[in-house]
């Protein structure tokens, strides 16, 4: 069976172009991500890498729709062999049934993985600069009136901490980056 993966790195992309190389390759059964591909808790490429059975092979439109550094990338691939499927990336026209296709999958997965750093890289100075200029002040804090209340409960044993986050809508780094804070304040 021809199995197709998809992947664009936000809900607002879409996905119309891959769709339709799919159906021009005759793929009969396709997987789509909306998400980035920096590691490999994505839902549908475990959903894909789950269904995928001896004999099948799976295509991308390019490596980096598939993953997005050489390590995910070639264990990704390792998880695939181990089922006897083949993977195939059009764009730099791999296809791992082949030695010299297993060879290529590695220097473009490398290439992948030096572009993403790039991008990162790009980002990180360009946010320096912002920041020079007094443009850039980063995310507006979260200030949830009920904080000191909440982590109290949460000290008393009243509540989880889960519990605790989920109240004041903060994820796990923030919630005891504040508590920290509110320690040293108080």
């Amino acid at each position: 069976m021809k199995i197709g993966y998809i992947r664009v790195s936000t809900e607002e992309q879409n996905t119309i172009r891959q769709e339709v190389l799919m159906q021009e390759l005759g793929v009969e059964k396709i997987f789509i991500d909306k998400a980035s591909g920096k590691n490999m808790q994505r839902e549908e490429l475990q959903k894909m890498l789950d269904f995928a059975r001896q004999g099948d092979t799976v295509i991308c439109e390019s490596i980096s729709r598939f993953a997005r550094n050489t390590k995910d990338l070639l264990e990704l691939i390792e998880k695939l062999n181990n089922k006897n499927v083949i993977f195939v990336s059009k764009k730099e026209c791999i296809d791992t049934n082949t030695p010299t296709g297993k060879f290529m999958l590695t220097v473009f997965g490398a290439v992948a993985e030096l572009e993403r750093e790039y991008i990162l890289q790009r980002q990180r100075e360009g946010i320096a600069e912002a920041k020079k200029q007094g443009k850039y002040k980063g995310r507006k804090r979260i200030e949830h009136p009920e904080f000191e209340k909440i982590v109290q409960k949460w000290k008393n044993g009243d509540i989880t901490a889960k519990k605790a986050m989920e109240l004041l809508g903060m994820k796990k780094n923030t919630f005891y980056r504040r508590v920290k804070e509110q320690q040293i304040f108080s």
